[in-house]
């Protein structure tokens, strides 16, 4: 099945990368439980029309640890990973110019409103999810974070640790109406230090499988080619590096990593 966006465009093919580049951005309101500005549009080119996420780098907040006005070319720089590797699906996505000036546009995807990620009681559980954490909750009842298993979001546990993500929060992690995962909300990543924090730890020690293996020799492969050569646009030369030293950790121990430290979860959840 293709990917579309709300108007059935192919998130696949060229009329949608036409349409991100060139289209018309007309904001129509704000997403206020965005950390950063992050403005909802219609985005038109020649008559055809569909939604995007607008976020101007004029509205990144300056975090301690990422340089100022890096945030939209990082989540630009993860979407060319993912593109490239075949790891995880991640809206189109671009840096380029808008109302606001630049920053990073992303085609809007039509989803469901199935929770991939919960916090439940251990009763509760849907058949077949994956127990990240124990905790209680308020009333000092039992309580589990846990995930659907489901091989779009293995896939993204994996680009998770290849772009050392910062903030995998059960929000970032959207079900589709063509059946595919998403992941969204990309632009604390790729840092050369390590700083995974993700809420998807279903498979810790288990076998990388043989398809993902396959895209992770074909990443590293391409970052010494021309995806490096684009992601220079966006990142570091030691940053790439990193990319590519994620990703033979991952090839040579060949199973999901567990958390390295006590900062492994962010925080909020969602």
């Amino acid at each position: 099945m293709a990917e579309t966006t709300g108007s059935g465009i192919d998130l696949t093919g060229p009329v949608a990368k036409e349409l991100l580049t060139h289209g018309r951005l007309e904001v129509e309101g704000r997403l206020v439980d965005a950390s950063n500005v992050t403005l909802f549009c219609k985005i038109e080119l020649d008559g055809l029309v569909g939604n995007a996420v607008y976020k101007p780098i004029s509205g990144e907040r300056p975090l301690w640890d990422f340089p100022d006005g890096t945030l939209a070319g990082r989540e630009v720089a993860t979407f060319l990973v993912a593109q490239a590797s075949g790891l995880g699906a991640i809206p189109p996505t671009a840096l380029r110019d808008g109302p606001f000036g630049e920053g990073m546009v992303q085609l809007w995807v039509d989803t469901l409103e199935d929770e991939l990620v919960d916090v439940r009681a251990p009763g509760e559980l849907p058949e077949g999810w994956r127990i990240v954490l124990h905790a209680h909750d308020r009333m000092g009842e039992p309580a589990v974070l846990a995930h659907a298993d489901h091989p779009g979001m293995r896939e993204l546990a994996l680009l998770d640790v290849v772009v050392n993500n910062t903030d995998r929060k059960g929000g970032h992690v959207l079900a589709g109406v063509d059946g595919r995962v998403y992941g969204v909300d990309h632009g604390i990543c790729l840092h050369s230090e390590p700083k995974l924090r993700t809420v998807l730890w279903g498979w810790i020690g288990e076998p990388i499988p043989e398809d993902a293996v396959e895209k992770l020799h074909g990443l590293r492969a391409d970052i010494d080619g021309k995806l490096g050569e684009v992601l220079a646009d966006h990142l570091t030369g030691f940053e790439i590096a990193s990319i590519a030293s994620r990703t033979e950790q991952l090839l040579e121990s060949g199973v999901f990593p567990a958390p390295s430290d006590g900062r492994d979860v962010p925080w909020p959840l969602f």
